[in-house]
């Protein structure tokens, strides 16, 4: 019994280590710099200099984006929550918002083993798949 919670316990230990692991050191550098960070784009109006909010990116502890919000002169036009595969890091699940903060679509991907987008899965906030598009990518001989 023991022998099994090690190895449990190890496994939970390295996920983070492996899912690092899998990125560029570019990518890492990126992320260590955008650990809980939120970025505020302000908008001037050149004229009247009115000033008003037009996007906020919210990143967890990780550096990767779960939360990006657009503004509108009304308010909030739209905002995207996303959530992560923890063994990959890529992105498994993003909610779309409206205006007044309802799910509007939800999308859920698939990822080839090159790290590159499979399928990506579109269903409506109740739950019902309304269509499914496929990545393909081709390379040149040029």
């Amino acid at each position: 019994m023991k022998k099994y919670l090690f190895i449990i316990l190890g496994t939970l230990l390295l996920v983070p280590a492996m899912a690092q692991s899998l990125l560029t050191p570019e990518q890492l550098a990126k992320r260590e710099k955008r650990k809980n960070l939120t970025v505020k784009e302000w908008n001037t109006d050149a004229k009247s200099k009115t000033r008003w909010l037009d996007h906020v990116k919210v990143y967890d502890d990780q550096g990767r984006c779960i939360e990006e919000i657009e503004y509108a002169s009304y308010g909030q036009r739209s905002r995207v929550t996303s959530k992560y595969d923890d063994v990959t890091g890529k992105v498994v699940e993003e909610v779309e918002y409206n205006d007044r903060n309802r799910p509007v679509r939800i999308r859920k991907y698939e990822w080839n083993e090159d790290g590159t987008k499979a399928k990506q899965y579109n269903y409506l906030p109740n739950g019902k798949l309304y269509s499914v598009k496929v990545f393909e990518y081709i390379f040149s001989d040029k």
